[in-house]
């Protein structure tokens, strides 16, 4: 099918109370208008054509590339908006898709069913619909005595008779393009709120002989916009359960669902375990056979197979296969620690590069650095890597040993094999396979404790 899609996203959203246009509220790692935008790509190849008005520069800068763009400058309805788009569709053929930008919800399956149904039945025009049991807010679907679809009524237009229907209109349609050009050219404003209204059409190609056809959902949460905070949290939870029951499906175990949030565009592999209270964001990757231990958050990083991580923040970093990361572990942007790595409690990470088997157990800072493989970095090793005005790295070669609470002031390079002596602050180079000894020696005063107790007591 030729199927062009329109989305619209031109709407203030004044309920979410937010500075942010309501279409570029996030949940689960994507926009609305991506979630739309994601399901309008199951239906057509065709870039959409995103309809933008309120924060139109915030939209546009965010949509960029993989959307059209048309300006509704003055918000006079949902059919002034389609007619802002009207270039797009000049040339009347094939089919014309339209999405409201605040349905994160719906499926791609759906509107592939939407459209087909639209050219099977010859239809000017299909349009989604769900039977809620409670309507309140959508415009509803009218009926004659043999069931056929003869018009729209928004809410605040509705007479009592027509506001117990429970039919309601999901704001989405598929038109035969021709007749959806025809139509607009014919709706007005002549309503409650002097606006030219979409579902107008509807009513015109019933006068004018065309058929209209309905599809019903059976899953009404397809149908759900985002108007408000709340909604918008509903919303999540309902993408959250569809997303964890994806992953159970595919060979992940998620011991709580209820308390694993994971984003849409997370990729997790095979035989992965993850216990209660993980977030998994943006553009993660998790391997095969990973154990995923309580309270971790990890956002745009990659876990290689059979790694560990408990109680940790991992940000934009790398964790190699086999690894052992937490617990109480921070990963910093740019950290990339290697294979059968063990990085434990109270270590920070920033900008630096771990070699395979190398072991930093606790309490230790490794920023701006390059650490090779199978070193050891005792408890309260402290990388110096800012002299105040700009950042240096450090080097520290393969099997070195750095014992505890040393300070390494870059830049600096330990080669391999060398050991450092605990309690040494480093300014300097040290050869391989040297010992390093950077502190007072100790002198031992005899009798100096008592004698201060007894100075006291005077």
């Amino acid at each position: 099918m030729d199927v062009k899609t329109l989305i619209m996203a031109a709407g203030a959203g004044t309920r979410m109370k937010s500075e942010l246009p309501k279409v570029l509220h996030k949940v689960c790692g994507r926009s609305l208008v991506e979630w739309v935008l994601c399901a309008a790509g199951e239906v057509s190849d065709e870039k959409p054509v995103a309809i933008i008005g309120h924060g139109a520069e915030q939209v546009r800068a965010h949509l960029e590339g993989r959307a059209q763009f048309a300006v509704q400058a003055e918000r006079k309805g949902t059919g002034h908006a389609v007619m802002m788009a009207r270039d797009y569709i000049a040339d009347g053929k094939g089919y014309t898709l339209i999405l409201a930008g605040d349905m994160p919800l719906i499926g791609g399956e759906t509107l592939r069913a939407l459209c087909q149904q639209t050219q099977d039945a010859g239809a000017a025009v299909t349009l989604l619909t769900a039977k809620l049991s409670d309507p309140t807010g959508y415009g509803r679907v009218l009926r004659d005595g043999e069931g056929n679809v003869t018009g729209i009524v928004e809410q605040k237009d509705a007479t009592p008779e027509q506001l117990a229907v429970c039919e309601v209109n999901a704001s989405v349609y598929c038109f035969e393009t021709e007749k959806l050009l025809w139509a607009l050219d014919r709706i007005d404003d002549n309503n409650a709120q002097h606006e030219y209204y979409l579902t107008d059409t509807i009513g015109l190609l019933v006068a004018d002989g065309q058929k209209v056809a309905a599809y019903c959902t059976d899953d009404f949460t397809q149908c759900m916009g985002v108007n408000t905070r709340a909604q918008l949290a509903e919303a999540g939870e309902i993408l959250r359960r569809r997303i964890n029951q994806k992953w159970m499906l595919e060979g992940v175990t998620i011991i709580d669902p209820n308390t694993t949030y994971i984003d849409a565009d997370v990729q997790i592999g095979v035989d992965t375990v993850i216990y209660p209270g993980n977030i998994l964001e943006g553009e993660t990757v998790i391997g095969s056979g990973c154990t995923l231990l309580q309270n971790n958050r990890i956002a745009d990083s990659r876990v290689g197979d059979g790694a560990q991580v408990q109680s940790s923040v991992l940000l934009d970093c790398a964790v190699g296969a086999h690894t052992q990361v937490g617990p109480f572990a921070y990963l910093r942007p740019k950290a990339n620690v290697g294979q059968g790595c063990r990085v434990g409690d109270f270590v920070e990470l920033k900008n630096a590069n771990i070699g395979d088997g190398t072991k930093i157990s606790h309490l230790t800072y490794v920023g701006d650095s390059d650490v090779g493989e199978r070193v050891n970095l005792g408890c309260g090793v402290v990388f110096v890597n800012y002299d105040g005005q700009v950042k240096q790295r450090c080097t520290v070669g393969n099997d070195a040993f750095i014992g505890c609470n040393v300070n390494l002031v870059a830049p600096v390079k330990v080669e391999d094999g060398a050991y450092i002596a605990a309690g040494s602050t480093i300014t300097e180079d040290v050869p391989g396979d040297a010992l390093a000894i950077a502190r007072c020696r100790q002198t031992v005063k005899a009798g100096w404790a008592a004698q201060k107790r007894q100075a006291r007591k005077k």
